[in-house]
């Protein structure tokens, strides 16, 4: 009794799937898992193109999928997806140039020679450090630079380093110095003009010619 059941069902099966409509439906079906297999063995292999610049890898990642056959291909993409690079070159490309970017734009900001930690464009001396970054104006009360000769705010004027030290430094103790004697006359090289000369006669002339008033006793 229940082979004759198990025997009419069996043949009532087949003679569904004999139908022209059926079958064609299962062709079709067939075809179509056929052709999404291709498909994603394709898009595997242009998905990682993106991903690597190594020109076998993508061929790699498509037989992973072929492998699969169509039945169990899609354990093969589960599979890629978790072996494939996270990022594509062109987001990578992007990560790197944002990376670059920004350590561009923490070296632009002053950073202390000594420690090279960063400060601030208004702090005079490191707080980390205590290394003297800029100085006051004298003038102006604007902060300059340390090697800047003058002030480009108001144009004062510094003494450059090199001529503090000059006249900062003291001469050395126990050099003799010389002080300059007065020029002896005899030494002096000859003019060419005559000397005058004062003879005793003339003295005594000028000595006669000038004589006391006689006191004449008048009061």
């Amino acid at each position: 009794m229940i082979d004759q059941l198990l025997q009419t069902l069996g043949q009532e099966i087949q003679k569904f799937f004999d139908t022209p409509i059926v079958r064609v439906g299962l062709e079709a079906i067939g075809f179509y898992i056929v052709l999404l297999w291709a498909a994603t063995a394709y898009w595997a292999y242009r998905d990682l193109q993106t991903r690597t610049t190594n020109p076998v890898a993508p061929y790699l990642a498509a037989a992973l999928i072929i492998i699969f056959t169509p039945v169990l291909f899609l354990f093969g993409v589960v599979v890629y997806r978790i072996l494939r690079p996270r990022e594509t070159v062109a987001e990578a490309n992007e990560r790197a140039l944002a990376e670059e970017a920004m350590m561009v734009e923490i070296e632009a900001q002053p950073h202390c020679a000594n420690c090279g930690r960063q400060v601030h464009e208004d702090w005079i001396i490191c707080p980390t450090c205590r290394n003297r970054l800029r100085r006051v104006c004298p003038n102006c009360s604007r902060l300059v630079e340390l090697d800047w000769s003058l002030c480009a705010w108001c144009g004062k004027d510094f003494e450059r380093p090199e001529v503090l030290q000059e006249v900062l430094v003291a001469p050395p103790k126990g050099r003799p110095t010389r002080v300059q004697e007065p020029p002896d006359y005899e030494d002096l090289p000859a003019t060419g003009a005559p000397v005058p000369q004062i003879s005793s006669s003339s003295i005594d002339t000028r000595v006669t010619e000038v004589t006391p008033r006689p006191a004449t006793g008048e009061h």
